[in-house]
């Protein structure tokens, strides 16, 4: 075997030595002569390409920009199993072959670009295929949070797939695939992708409101995901610029920062409360006093059976829910602007309706009169945001 083959099954004997310099030590201690590395049965020559396939590397990485990385390798099967047959004289001390040969490939890789290492979270993992001589890239998500507000109504936060193909495209959508021409996440997204030069997005969000609110106030919170990113430096600012010219008069964002996948799971399961404010038409005119004091008794826990309108896709259970506050803004006639504030899952549409009871207590059921959401706005997210 050659050097470093032979010091690799000692390679958790001593320290600050090489594979190769612990190989050499023991030849000399043995009165051996080396082997050329073309010779040795284990690698057969493999070693001696590191050099070569670090340059596969770091040509593959030029389109990117990263700041962090890792190299892994693919090694052919025959070499992995005469390894493990002399595994079995030295396994307590032995190191694999692919270790060593991702540890000095990642050194090289570092020595010309003057970038780092990370074996947790490398924006850019490189596996060299020993094989054929080709390295296969992964780039890690870019991760963006920021806040949106939503201006008009009728668009979904996200992309909503067409119900009738699944997104393959057929006559009910116009072959869009989609229910809705566009969403939050494609006007914020097409500029980032533009900017990153990434290939899709996962958008998500701080909840959501339904498609026919308007989402304003402090804005909602979310983390975009793009994948496949080459570019990573970002220009938050003029890229703020750019999705609001996008999105002039729909979405606009704001808070542009960098993010992290950790984030992306603590946004999701983060609860906040929300404030809402609600046209709401009436049956019949009502006194400005008894609405006032429906809304004063709403205040407290409420029972929410899962809406009629969102059981085809929910759990059908009861669920618990905290009303903080309730205002009246003004009353005229059959209609009220009223001010709604409660815990993160509360069904504030539901909570006005009744929903044929399914909501309990509700302002159509304490008033005693049929109440109906025409208008719903998202006016704050208390996440102190």
């Amino acid at each position: 075997m050659c050097d470093p083959c032979l010091g690799r099954l000692y390679a958790r004997l001593g320290h600050d030595l090489t594979n190769s310099q612990r190989g050499k030590a023991i030849c000399k201690a043995l009165k051996r002569l080396p082997v050329p590395p073309g010779e040795c049965w284990l690698c057969e020559g493999l070693l001696s390409e590191m050099e070569k396939f670090a340059a596969l590397a770091v040509k593959r990485f030029e389109e990117y920009e990263y700041d962090t990385y890792l190299i892994g390798t693919r090694v052919d099967l025959s070499i992995q199993e005469r390894e493990e047959e002399l595994w079995t004289i030295t396994h307590q001390w032995a190191e694999p072959i692919k270790s060593e040969l991702n540890r000095e490939i990642g050194k090289l890789v570092g020595g010309r670009t003057g970038k780092e290492a990370d074996h947790r979270h490398p924006d850019i993992v490189g596996v060299v295929d020993t094989r054929y001589d080709v390295v296969e890239v992964h780039v890690a998500p870019l991760f963006l949070y920021g806040r949106y507000r939503k201006l008009v109504r009728g668009i979904p936060q996200t992309v909503w797939p067409c119900r009738a193909c699944m997104g393959k495209g057929c006559d009910r959508c116009g072959g869009t695939g989609k229910m809705y021409p566009t969403s939050v996440q494609e006007i914020i997204a097409e500029p980032v992708t533009a900017l990153v030069h990434g290939t899709g997005t996962k958008f998500h969000g701080m909840g959501r409101e339904d498609i026919d609110a308007l989402m304003l106030g402090n804005g909602r919170p979310f983390v975009i995901e793009v994948g496949d990113p080459k570019k990573r430096g970002v220009d938050y600012s003029s890229l703020m610029k750019a999705i609001n010219t996008h999105g002039k008069g729909r979405v606009e964002v704001s808070s542009l920062r960098t993010s992290s996948r950790q984030e992306a799971v603590e946004l999701k399961l983060a609860k906040a409360p929300k404030t809402y404010r609600l046209l709401v038409a009436f049956d019949r005119p009502l006194e400005e006093e008894k609405v006032k004091e429906a809304l004063r008794t709403l205040k407290g826990s409420v029972d929410q059976r899962t809406p009629q309108r969102v059981a085809h896709r929910r759990a059908d259970l009861v669920r618990v829910r905290k009303v903080m506050e309730g205002t009246m803004e003004w009353l005229k006639g059959e209609k009220a602007m009223l001010r709604i504030t409660g815990e993160s899952g509360l069904y504030v549409k539901e909570l006005i309706s009744g929903d044929e009871g399914r909501t309990n207590p509700s302002l159509a059921g304490l008033l005693g009169v049929g109440c109906v959401v025409k208008e719903l706005d998202v006016i704050e997210i208390g996440d102190q945001g």
